[in-house]
């Protein structure tokens, strides 16, 4: 090894931990049990209302704190006849009954009267939390065990609660099921992968293990890391398991197979140990390239200026760095230990065939076009990703009403509750603070404001309004409640009303008032708005810095632009393939959804950081072989040619991983996770199939030398190779 090599921080790591393997192991563990017990005991800090404030809905939602009125959270609990007409008495009665048993809760402000149905066969009763907004689903689950309590002691009628918090809470417990499902189901198909890969059983668990205690440590520290950037629910926990088993996984595979590499080049006669510091100084050496990368890319969510982006992003940094630290560090520990028996129990078909000298046929094959016909292979598949990006051009940004949710029983009972109390629809919440005038003019044109709105031929007959009032009188905060869903035509008209004719003739002529619609849809514009108006701002800070650690890491500018570009032609493709699937009504059907979806408007944003970073991985380690065997004097076109077939085993066996565990959330939880998992696996595929084995290695074969421009180094290794000059020893690049 040279000495160059000996004195990298990977290889000063891993020898250390490969000679005291017990000691880095006993190490790791106590690291991941701590961050477990702190944070378990310490506990995680939830965004409050005030940190989702955005836009229009936010400004509303700030005059109403300003003004002292909090959100009400209101539960509503539906008493129907299990069939034909009502036994109004019997109804009666388990109406009094649950308000007394509503009323003797902490968690219960106000318990109202019964309203009856229009038909006469119903009644619902509104139950007002102490716990407002974005925090009432935390306090909803004794308000749940009470109206269950109910429904027992009234069995002849149903008895069911819908609001938001209850939705929330039941989603939310939906969500965390079907992660766990997901999570159930992509660990064995990881391990089979990875057997198909190594062909031994421990090898392939080893990445698994260390992925899995990765993600055990990053949840911990997710929760302390919380009381400085809030948590949003389960959704942190989902996104950590999401991407720390993918990169967890990625970045011991990667090690794991150069050490087998170098072991099985020696012929048996390197020592593990030596193995673990050549495969440090290679592999090791991308692992940190790519995971600061990757920290990197992640790093441009909080230019979103967004709660949830900040919050999810700081959870992907956690977990990619204590993955990235988890390979450089009990890894080399634990192949040291292992010894031979990382090999053990071999499988016998499978391990003949992952032992066969040499790259094969298939990847020299599937190379042939790009590195002989280079510009029609780079054309054809440039334009095949750009056809499939076009449909990322109609995309229809939204955030997803009730009708989008896990059709739990909180859902179902909202559905059937707004068929039955039509006011019961969305909400629009127009919160309005007096300037120079009294308080008795505002509440006189909120007054008038409201009769107008009343007498809408949309809402004439089917609305509710309620008015909530300050202490000092100065702010004043009207409900009105319609039949419409959120995302309902009739509830983007009423709003546009709202706007440009309500509002002006009544609040907008008062001297000084500030007023501002919220609720639902104005929440949704308001964040629609807001993250159109970030992306392109964080989409070029991604390119940027993608340029930047590429040129830095490879000294080359051209490395460092294909790589931006490549990275963004991936991902626009994705995002083409994401709007073509969850925009059609046939996937709707495959998808348990309704008809006329949308993209969830939060998702493109994440993804396109995310993807990015998930493609920085392939990038280094594929560039790293190519300039390894650059640097030995190699002309680029076999440079490229030995470098990609040398690692397109192990970025397909990576890529797979990344899809099992990434596919998994397709069929369960939120739509947005379906999303997300979706546009990653097919982001991970296009990257690993089209990108690194078409694009790349065609592009680079077109660069010539020019790919390491300004280095010279390369020019130098190929001119020492020409005259016969002495050159590096070699590293080998065929992983088989």
């Amino acid at each position: 090894m040279s000495t160059v090599a000996k004195t990298q921080v990977t290889v000063r790591v891993a020898r250390w931990s490969a000679t005291h393997p017990w000691k880095a192991i006993t190490a790791w563990v106590v690291f991941v049990g701590l961050c477990l017990a702190l944070g378990g005991v310490i506990g995680s800090r939830a965004a409050t209302d005030a940190d989702f404030r955005i836009g229009e809905a936010g400004q509303a939602q700030t005059i109403m704190a300003d003004g002292g009125i909090k959100a009400q959270s209101i539960e509503k609990v539906l008493i129907a006849p299990r069939s034909g007409a009502l036994d109004r008495a019997a109804a009666d009665a388990a109406a009094t009954d649950l308000t007394q048993r509503m009323r003797a809760l902490p968690e219960v402000q106000q318990v109202r009267a019964p309203v009856e149905s229009t038909d006469r066969n119903a009644l619902m009763v509104p139950v007002v939390m102490v716990a407002p907004g974005a925090t009432s689903s935390d306090h909803v689950q004794p308000l749940l065990d009470t109206t269950a309590a109910a429904q027992a002691a009234h069995p002849a009628l149903r008895i069911e609660q819908t609001g938001d918090a209850s939705i929330s809470f039941q989603v939310d417990e939906k969500t965390a099921a079907d992660t766990a499902s997901a999570e159930q189901l992509s660990l064995p198909i990881t391990l089979l992968i990875l057997m198909v890969a190594f062909g031994a059983i421990i090898a392939a668990g080893v990445p698994v293990l260390v992925a899995l205690s990765a993600v055990g440590a990053s949840i911990g520290l997710s929760a302390l890391s919380s009381h400085i950037v809030p948590g949003v629910g389960g959704q942190n926990a989902t996104i950590i398991m999401l991407i720390g088993m993918a990169v967890g996984v990625d970045y011991s595979l990667f090690y794991l197979r150069r050490e087998r590499e170098e072991r099985a080049r020696s012929g048996g006669r390197l020592s593990h140990t030596a193995a673990v510091e050549l495969a440090a100084a290679t592999s090791g050496r991308a692992v940190i390239v790519s995971g600061f990368a990757v920290l990197a890319s992640v790093a441009a969510l909080f230019f979103a200026n967004d709660i949830i982006f900040a919050s999810l992003g700081f959870s992907v940094m956690i977990v990619v760095a204590v993955a990235m630290l988890a390979s450089l560090t009990v890894l080399p520990a634990l192949l040291a230990k292992l010894g031979r028996w990382v090999d053990r129990p071999r499988l016998p078909l499978i391990g003949r065939l992952t032992n066969r000298p040499g790259p094969g046929k298939l990847w020299p094959t599937l190379l042939r076009p790009a590195v002989r016909h280079p510009v029609i292979t780079l054309v054809a598949s440039v334009v095949a990703l750009v056809l499939l990006a076009l449909p990322a051009l109609n995309m229809r940004l939204n955030l997803p009403a009730n009708d989008r949710m896990t059709k739990v029983s909180s859902v179902l009972t909202y559905e059937e509750l707004q068929k039955t109390f039509p006011a019961q629809g969305s909400d629009f919440i127009i919160a309005a603070r007096a300037g120079t005038n009294e308080p008795a003019a505002l509440a006189a044109a909120l007054s008038d404001l409201d009769r107008q709105v009343q007498a809408d031929k949309l809402l004439a007959g089917r609305s509710a309004s309620e008015t909530q009032t300050s202490a000092d009188g100065r702010t004043r905060v009207i409900t009105i409640g319609t039949p419409y869903g959120t995302n309902a035509p009739e509830s983007r008209e009423l709003l546009t009303k709202l706007h440009e004719q309500y509002l002006p003739n009544t609040v907008g002529k008062l001297q000084g008032a500030e007023y501002a619609v919220g609720g639902g849809l104005s929440m949704r514009d308001s964040d629609s708005a807001h993250l159109a108006d970030k992306l392109p701002l964080v989409v070029g800070i991604l390119l940027l810095l993608t340029f930047l650690m590429m040129t830095i890491s490879f000294r080359s500018v051209a490395v460092g632009l294909s790589s931006a570009l490549l990275n963004l032609l991936s991902s626009v493709a994705a995002m083409g393939a994401l709007a073509w699937v969850f925009q059609s009504d046939w996937a709707a059907r495959l998808l348990d959804l309704p008809p006329g979806g949308f993209i969830v408007s939060r998702v493109p944003l994440f993804l396109f950081v995310i993807l990015f970073g998930l493609s920085m991985d392939y990038q280094v380690f594929v560039v790293s072989r190519i300039r390894e065997a650059a640097l030995r004097g190699v002309p680029t076109k076999q440079a490229v040619l030995q470098g990609i077939t040398g690692s397109a085993g192990v970025i397909t066996s990576a890529a797979l991983v990344m899809v099992s565990v990434f596919g998994g959330f397709v069929f369960g939880g939120l739509l947005e996770i379906k999303q997300v998992g979706f546009a990653l696996a097919i982001g991970v595929l296009l990257d690993a199939f089209i990108v690194r084995i078409l694009v790349l290695p065609s592009l680079m074969t077109l660069l010539g030398n020019a790919n390491w421009w300004p280095s010279k180094a390369v020019a130098r290794a190929f001119t020492a190779r020409q005259e016969g000059k002495p050159l590096p020893a070699q590293v080998p690049v065929s992983i088989h």
